[in-house]
């Protein structure tokens, strides 16, 4: 798909909640013309955000605003998924494509609930996407062509970066590596930012202090050719202050707390998707 049929496409999207709303501003912000872009939710007001960015496609009935849809974005909440997809069960286009972001729900259950004939992808995104910086996989069923593929990729990229796994169980993996990996960030800031006012900060110099850390680190080890394993020993002097604080972290076993945590977090998706299954 050329940067032409590109801005020609059309995306409707089921839901107009937080993500939705993030995703389509970033598609705004990429090129996108408010002409390309529909809407359908059940609340009038969050219809109505939608229109101060220029949407003029919007409505409550989802029957109509898919029509004539290439790219249909499911952003509603898993338990939600089959009443808001039954209106649509076998009524989309032949060339007409679901994605959905909805957690666990496997491709199989989706397709019985939209049609079994609907090529679906789905994806694995983060809370980051709010602000543009989403980190997002997607796993693609057969069906999916690659000009849908590419449609599905500027969605995703339009809040932050994106990978593709090659098998639908990677998306646990995922799950616990990027869809819940936030939470662990920010359990991590604030225990660095307790510490900090058990020695005597103040908590805002403590969490102003923390926070820039962290963006500096993650900016650092993204932008540097450098492994992230020599970053962190460029910072690391042999009997210095960094390495006494590694000490105590690997006394506590911090790996094998972090793996352990992943893996349980992992299990999880896992359980969640037999069950939606």
């Amino acid at each position: 798909m050329d940067t032409s049929q590109l801005m020609e496409s059309q995306i409707a999207f089921l839901g107009a909640g937080n993500m939705a709303s993030a995703i389509i501003n970033g598609l705004l912000a990429t090129g996108f013309s408010p002409r390309q872009l529909r809407a359908t939710d059940p609340s009038e007001k969050a219809l109505e955000g939608l229109r101060a960015v220029g949407m003029e496609q919007l409505s409550t009935s989802p029957e109509r605003l898919c029509d004539g849809a290439d790219l249909i974005v499911a952003a509603v909440k898993p338990q939600m998924m089959s009443a808001a997809l039954a209106p649509l069960k076998n009524k989309l286009g032949p060339d007409a494509a679901l994605l959905s972001i909805a957690a666990g729900i496997p491709i199989a259950s989706l397709q019985q609930d939209i049609g079994e004939s609907t090529p679906v992808i789905r994806c694995m995104p983060n809370t980051p996407a709010m602000i543009g910086k989403g980190a997002s996989a997607l796993y693609a069923s057969e069906q999916v062509t690659e000009s849908q593929r590419q449609l599905a990729e500027a969605v995703t990229n339009a809040v932050g970066m994106t990978v593709w796994v090659a098998e639908e169980s990677l998306l646990d993996a995922v799950t616990a590596v990027s869809g819940s990996g936030p939470a662990y960030f920010f359990a991590l800031i604030e225990a660095v930012t307790r510490a900090g006012t058990q020695l005597g900060l103040s908590p805002e110099t403590a969490l102003a202090l923390t926070l820039q850390t962290a963006i500096g680190a993650a900016e650092l080890a993204q932008r540097s050719e450098v492994p992230v394993a020599k970053l962190r020993e460029n910072v690391t002097s042999p009997g210095g202050t960094t390495e006494e604080a590694l000490v105590a972290l690997r006394e506590g076993r911090f790996d094998a707390v972090i793996a352990e945590a992943v893996r349980r977090c992992a299990e999880r998706a896992t359980t969640l998707g037999e069950e939606f299954g």
